[in-house]
């Protein structure tokens, strides 16, 4: 006898959202000389990380804090708002996964951009939601339209990443304020922030929160360099984040996540750091497409959509030869996107290998 699936558990489909760079080179036995396509940070964690995490090796054998309080208040302090107002979760996926469950049931509409990030697309699935999508407007998303149609779906839930993850645009605080005000007070506005710390100053409004239906969330993966140790955070309103104590895995930011991510936000200066090599690198990037006759996405992340020029299977077949060629990067799959390939800010030397191979990805490609 085998374990008894609920209908909607047969009804999915056994997909992983991401294909990693493991399973790729595991494939095609070819080991990448670039990792430029997962938005890791090449530049790692601070060294005073590293030399935190091995201080702290020898005390792997407890649990870490089910409150997670050092790092909540530590948050807190640096963002200037009540320890309260924050939740810890492994990583913005697994806050995005409990977000859907606290608020999605059967038939429910979650209101997303068609090509967005897709993870809370399948954890809203994984609920019963209904996914209503809207067109990007040239290489951004459509604030309007995603507006639109939250009033006429009346949805429960709408999704907007500020700066972008395929497309790397970002909207100002002050469209991103006349946004919030625009959609119905009865739809939760998720807010994935992801690539904060790497977008222009004006970017992020003021953190309101007391305002209900406006969760934002937060990430150590990306300009911190903690993507292996999966620790993120959303800001918001005291009783929704009061919540996540419902359904959370309690235990699932490890001892040494907590730790790391601790001293990630004490240094920063690494952080300053980091943030110019992104700016420096994604500057490289447009570079090495021009050079090559292609178009890249001005971006404020650590990623730039190069546009391959024509259709998007051209674009997949660049993908398959950079692959062949030892480098991994990624692309949007929607319409109007899928013409592009994702290159991430990588080291000097990664960035190296994708100048020299670039140009005979497009001649494979033809």
């Amino acid at each position: 006898m085998r374990p008894i699936l609920t209908p909607l558990a047969q009804s999915l489909p056994s997909t992983v959202p991401f294909t990693g760079p493991e399973a790729l080179e595991r494939r095609s036995g070819v080991p990448f000389r670039a990792r430029v396509g997962a938005n890791e940070s090449g530049f790692g964690p601070s060294p005073k990380v590293i030399a935190a995490i091995a201080a702290a090796a020898g005390g792997v054998w407890m649990y870490g804090d089910p409150e997670v309080h050092d790092l909540k208040a530590a948050l807190a302090a640096h963002l200037g708002i009540p320890a309260a107002n924050v939740a810890i979760g492994e990583g913005i996926d697994g806050l995005h996964g409990l977000i859907a469950r606290l608020i999605t049931e059967p038939g429910d509409v979650a209101v997303t951009s068609l090509g967005a990030y897709p993870t809370f697309n399948y954890h809203v699935a994984g609920f019963g939601g209904r996914i209503v999508t809207v067109p990007y407007a040239g290489h951004h998303e459509d604030l309007g339209a995603l507006a639109e149609a939250a009033r006429r779906e009346r949805a429960k839930v709408i999704y907007l990443s500020n700066p972008d993850n395929p497309m790397g645009t970002w909207w100002s605080a002050t469209e991103i304020e006349r946004f919030i005000a625009e959609v119905p007070e009865e739809t939760l506005i998720l807010l994935d922030e992801a690539y904060c710390e790497t977008a222009p100053a004006d970017t992020l409004p003021a953190l309101d929160i007391d305002r209900p239906n406006v969760i934002r969330t937060r990430t150590f993966s990306k300009a911190y360099g903690l993507a292996g140790m999966r620790v993120g955070y959303a800001i918001g309103e005291a009783s929704f984040i009061k919540a996540f104590d419902k359904v959370r895995n309690h235990f699932g930011v490890t001892r040494l996540s907590q730790i790391a991510a601790m001293a990630a936000l004490a240094d920063q200066d690494w952080l300053a750091q980091v943030v110019a090599k992104v700016a420096a690198g994604r500057e490289r990037i447009h570079a090495i497409a021009a050079g090559s006759g292609l178009a890249a996405v001005p971006s404020a992340t650590n990623f730039v959509a190069v546009d391959c020029g024509r259709d998007g299977d051209y674009a997949m077949r660049v993908l398959k030869a950079l692959e062949a060629r030892g480098v991994f990067v990624r692309k949007p799959m929607a319409p109007g996107l899928d013409r592009h390939v994702r290159i991430s800010v990588g080291r000097d030397e990664e960035l190296d290998v994708v100048a020299a191979e670039l140009p005979g990805a497009l001649r494979g490609a033809d």
